[in-house]
């Protein structure tokens, strides 16, 4: 072989393509995503070092007094050893990859997807990407739709730069809700994460009390008119569904209007 192929090859001209199918589209945190590897070989045979997926999204970070947009990797899965990749050669490498619990919602503007990359030494390592829908599982699903019983409508969804919440990630989804009926003259919002736990699910709430009078807008000026609470739903409670649960939240938001 030439050597000029080859240093095509090396900057990813005629050298090695990939290209990725996915059972199905839409998954929950905890489950697991099946897929089809095709790698279809170049000009010349390659050694292909290792195949990789990675799930990834982005997230917001403010520097400078603006916001930034980064990538993030949530969880990297490698998908075979070296092998020789004979020019031509076509191959199909099946895999499971086991979606993490922490994964983050593919709502509004929080995309998630696949990205499959080959290993190759000395040469530009080719790469595709695949958008995936992460839904809710059943006990995120449960609360979300107690907070919808209780009259609370989903206004955004982000992704945050918050590395100590976060634990492996460097953000937190947070969801911001606002009040339509129960608590429509008692907050501005409530923003909520969730952080499965096994059966059970962790909730950190926000608590934005709405300004009464001159004592309100006070406590507001001096940023008192919000309250952090930490509460953790056992499975036994998620599994009795979601209007047991929305009693249990109306009571404990009530504490703090």
């Amino acid at each position: 072989m030439s050597i000029f192929k080859k240093v095509l090859a090396s900057v990813g001209i005629g050298s090695a393509k990939v290209d990725t199918k996915l059972e199905h589209a839409q998954v929950s945190p905890g489950d697991t995503l099946g897929g089809i590897v095709h790698i279809q070989g170049g000009q010349l045979e390659q050694q292909i070092e290792s195949i990789y997926v990675y799930l990834k999204t982005q997230y917001v970070r403010e520097q400078n007094d603006s916001k930034v947009t980064h990538v993030a990797e949530i969880a990297k899965y490698r998908i075979t050893d070296a092998f020789l990749l004979r020019a031509g050669e076509s191959r199909e490498i099946p895999f499971t990859l086991a979606i993490p619990e922490y994964a983050p919602l593919s709502l509004r503007n929080t995309p998630v997807w696949v990205e499959t990359g080959l290993d190759i030494n000395m040469a530009v390592d080719p790469t595709d990407r695949d958008r995936i829908d992460i839904v809710a599982g059943p006990n995120v699903a449960t609360v979300m739709e107690a907070l919808d019983e209780l009259g609370f409508r989903l206004r955004e969804v982000s992704n945050d730069y918050a590395p100590r919440l976060g634990g492996t990630l460097p953000f937190v989804q947070e969801f911001e809700y606002v009040p339509t009926t129960n608590f429509r003259g008692a907050l501005d919002e409530l923003e909520v994460l969730y952080f499965p736990r096994g059966n059970d699910l962790e909730l950190f709430l926000q608590i934005d009390r709405r300004a009464r009078g001159f004592r309100g807008r006070l406590e507001e000026q001096m940023g008192l008119d919000e309250s952090f609470v930490r509460v953790t739903i056992p499975g036994s409670e998620l599994r009795r569904g979601s209007t047991i649960v929305a009693g249990q939240l109306h009571d404990l938001i009530s504490r703090y209007c």
